[in-house]
């Protein structure tokens, strides 16, 4: 596994035991064993309208409800995360496509994937695609809104 340390390890790092037990079963498949929830059953697939998004697994801020928009696909979407570094992007070539994965940059959990190209109206015609079981939304101020 890839990190931001360059070693392997990430600034957030249980065993898989400890994990087990800080997630229920459901995140767990999803965070730490790159499985996705079913589409428009999680939580988060509607537009929120402030606050921001952190990892459920270690609760690193990730993204920025004024980032989020309707992209109908099923799960949370994100134009951009909170910052750059919030996130990191590794390459998927699991079912049979290319894919780019997107997981924390604190702890290594999956969270979705990204797509480009797809000609949404937003700032990046990116569309970070995120499964809701990963994040907690908090609706504290948003920054980004001033």
């Amino acid at each position: 596994m890839n990190s931001p340390l360059g070693d392997g390890r990430y600034p957030i790092s249980f065993t898989n035991e400890e994990w087990r037990k800080r997630l229920s079963p459901d995140e767990y498949r999803v965070l730490r064993e790159a499985g996705t929830e079913r589409p428009f059953t999680g939580e988060y697939e509607e537009v929120r309208e402030a606050g921001t998004y952190a990892c459920r697994a270690c609760g690193a801020e990730l993204f920025r409800a004024s980032e989020q928009f309707n992209a109908h696909c099923g799960w949370p979407a994100f134009w951009a995360p909170a910052e750059s570094d919030r996130v990191e992007l590794i390459e998927d070539r699991s079912l049979a496509m290319v894919r780019t994965e997107v997981r924390c940059a604190s702890c290594g959990s999956h969270l979705g994937h990204v797509f480009t190209g797809e000609g949404f109206p937003t700032p990046t015609d990116e569309r970070y695609c995120i499964n809701s079981i990963c994040l907690v939304h908090s609706e504290n101020e948003d920054p980004a809104a001033h």
